[in-house]
């Protein structure tokens, strides 16, 4: 994020797409199981609570040390310690600018948590820079951009994961494997929904920039925006950084989904329908509220279907009454059905199987309720671990492959919502079949200096 002399560096986007093209390569050997690794976390919002708590607790076990940490808000530097009392005692390099961070040899690796439009650009700069990348969820804002970050992370032989942790967690992966061997019998089909009472979201109130907030740094590759606290603490729920819970809770699901059904290339049609619908939450907020889509995939007889509600609505299979996610009042999940029964994942780290027409309990394996995100997360963080150990991207659990693969069926479910009519896709090109209004949507306007490169 640039001040100072990077803000005079990079004065347009021409500029900043050569410079980062250009950009050194430092590309790390394998590591022993006795070297540390280094890892510098940018982004110090809520979710990095997760990520430092993980590292922390794999300091000793997995060779580990956070090193360092950066945020464009100096306030959030400043009461790092005091927010996240794992950070407290450790001798941490700090940086305003993340591409000061990426240019610290010291550093092996980074680790984000930063809002979605920020995630294609700050990973490829990271990879020119030679650090193997955990990236939150989703992936991109777009589609254009997760293929622009695989083909960086290959180029720089970068060890890039996504944090989608349900590919980590012990319990899903088993149900996962018993999915495979036939437990409900043949799938064909699979219902993913995010039911999550969201409320009104409030309104713009625009004021001047606080003291300390580099807020150009901020909203980098988007559109400028006044500040606004709505702006700056809803941005989940705002186009402009985001795609609201289409991409943001529904990854998880469809990741799960596509693992589940062994769908290794993205659906070739998407039919999706949705609005801000709820009466009464007449917010600024402008993605849906209510959506619903449908998936079909070229030469598999099976279907994908996804619901999307932000208030009051009753629970499926069981999941939120019977069997409760990891917050109150929510029902997230996935059901897939079978010609001998069906399987519900009703949250991170459980899975249930009924079978026949009397619906009778088969394999199951669950957490105790009330199970902590940072123990969740760990196996994740450590399967990261091991592969920038090995130097191998199939050792990932979820290799950014598979992270694009997730996010672009929710951006195909965002574009057809945004079109109001069904789009139809080449998994090879990347691109819309003859429809040049849905392939413009591909890719967004960056905003100079911080312009995603054709060439990484």
């Amino acid at each position: 994020m640039p001040t100072g002399d990077r803000r005079s560096f990079l004065k347009t986007s021409a500029a900043a797409a050569s410079t980062v093209a250009a950009a050194p390569t430092v590309v790390l050997g394998k590591r022993g199981a006795n070297e540390r690794i280094r890892v510098g976390l940018v982004g110090l919002g809520g979710r990095m609570a997760s990520h430092i708590g993980c590292l922390k607790e794999m300091a000793d076990t997995d060779n580990v040390e956070i090193a360092a940490i950066c945020d464009c808000d100096r306030n959030q530097l400043d009461s790092a310690a005091e927010r996240f009392p794992d950070l407290k005692g450790l001798k941490l390099k700090t940086y305003h600018d993340q591409r000061d961070l990426f240019d610290d040899p010291t550093l092996d690796a980074v680790s984000f948590s930063t809002q979605d439009h920020w995630h294609a650009l700050q990973t490829i700069w990271a990879c020119q820079a030679g650090k193997d990348v955990f990236i939150e969820k989703p992936a991109s804002w777009c589609i254009w951009e997760g293929r622009q970050m695989v083909r960086a992370a290959r180029k720089y032989k970068c060890m890039v994961q996504v944090g989608t942790q349900n590919r980590s967690s012990p319990n899903v992966v088993e149900g996962m494997q018993k999915l495979k061997e036939g437990v409900i019998g043949e799938l064909y089909m699979a219902r993913g929904m995010t039911y999550k009472l969201r409320g009104n979201l409030g309104r713009h109130s625009i004021r001047p920039v606080p003291t300390g907030l580099d807020w150009d740094a901020w909203v980098g590759p988007a559109q400028m925006v006044p500040y606004s606290s709505f702006n700056h603490r809803r941005w989940y729920w705002i186009d402009n950084f985001a795609s609201g819970d289409v991409a943001n809770q529904t990854v998880h699901d469809i990741d799960k989904i596509r693992w589940g059904l062994g769908l290794d290339a993205h659906p070739i049609t998407v039919m999706s329908l949705g609005d801000r619908f709820v009466p009464g939450h007449d917010d600024d907020a402008d993605t849906p509220n209510t959506q619903a889509f449908l998936c079909q995939w070229q030469d598999r007889k099976v279907l994908v279907t996804f619901e999307i509600r932000h208030w009051y609505t009753n629970s499926e299979a069981g999941m939120r009454d019977e069997y409760p996610f990891v917050a109150p009042n929510q029902c997230v999940g996935e059901i897939f059905f079978g010609s001998e029964g069906y399987m519900i994942f009703p949250d991170y780290s459980s899975y249930y199987t009924f079978l026949g027409p009397k619906n009778e309990p088969g394999p199951s394996k669950a957490e105790p309720p009330g199970i902590d995100w940072r123990t969740e997360s760990i196996p994740h963080f450590r399967n990261w671990l091991q592969a920038i150990r090995s130097r191998r991207h199939e050792d990932l659990a979820a290799d950014i492959e598979e992270g694009h693969r997730s996010a672009t069926v929710c951006h195909l479910a965002k574009i057809s919502c945004r079109l109001g009519r069904s789009v139809h896709f080449d998994p090879e090109t990347e691109r819309f079949v003859d429809d040049p209004e849905a392939d413009a949507q591909r890719k967004r306007e960056y905003r100079a200096p911080y312009v995603i490169p054709e060439e990484v």
